[in-house]
């Protein structure tokens, strides 16, 4: 018998059709999502708002007693509470004031009222201090000021508040009473001051 012939047929290999689209390959630049990568950028700061100058108060003020009272009613007790302040430019004005209210800042707002109507202008000299020694006496409080080139203010309690507010300087205050009540004090300061406006 002859051997049978065994034919192998060549296959040619396929083409892709002009047609076809193939994928994109992905680049390594590209992220999961086959969105580019954002550029990296440092965060910028933001220039500070510049913030407005505070306005200085015309006047400086310091609380010198802050107590709570009562007042008896038919309903029963009633709580306030009574305020006293001194106010000043330290230029020549000063003034102590009082006020009352249910709420601490009314009072406060009430005794500023009160210490700017009863204000008063201080005679002094060209090195800010007074021309002469002054006393006065208020309630049981009395007060001395004198003349003290050289040692600055020698003062205590609210009398020393009341001199520094007034802007006066090479003074001394002596208190001539045993009273403790800030308040008086402060006025007897204010009388005694108030003489060198009608002794120019």
């Amino acid at each position: 018998m002859e051997p049978e012939e065994i034919k192998i047929e060549e296959v040619e290999p396929t083409t892709t059709p002009k047609d076809a689209v193939s994928a994109p390959a992905r680049s390594h630049d590209e992220g999961a999502n086959g969105q580019a990568p954002r550029e990296f950028k440092r965060n910028s700061r933001k220039p500070a708002l510049r913030r407005e100058a505070r306005v200085k108060p015309e006047f400086d003020q310091k609380i010198i007693s802050i107590r709570r009272v009562t007042r008896v009613v038919t309903g029963g007790r009633r709580f306030s509470f009574s305020v006293g302040i001194i106010i000043g430019d330290r230029r020549g004005r000063v003034g102590v004031g009082l006020g009352k209210a249910g709420d601490t800042p009314i009072a406060i707002d009430k005794a500023v009222r009160d210490a700017r109507k009863n204000m008063i202008k201080v005679t002094m000299t060209k090195d800010g201090s007074i021309p002469h020694e002054v006393s006065a006496k208020y309630s049981s409080s009395r007060v001395t000021i004198m003349r003290a080139p050289g040692k600055g203010i020698l003062a205590g309690s609210s009398v020393r508040t009341v001199l520094e507010f007034a802007g006066v300087k090479e003074v001394s205050a002596k208190i001539f009473s045993r009273s403790k009540n800030k308040i008086n004090n402060a006025k007897a300061a204010i009388k005694a001051l108030n003489q060198l406006i009608s002794r120019k």
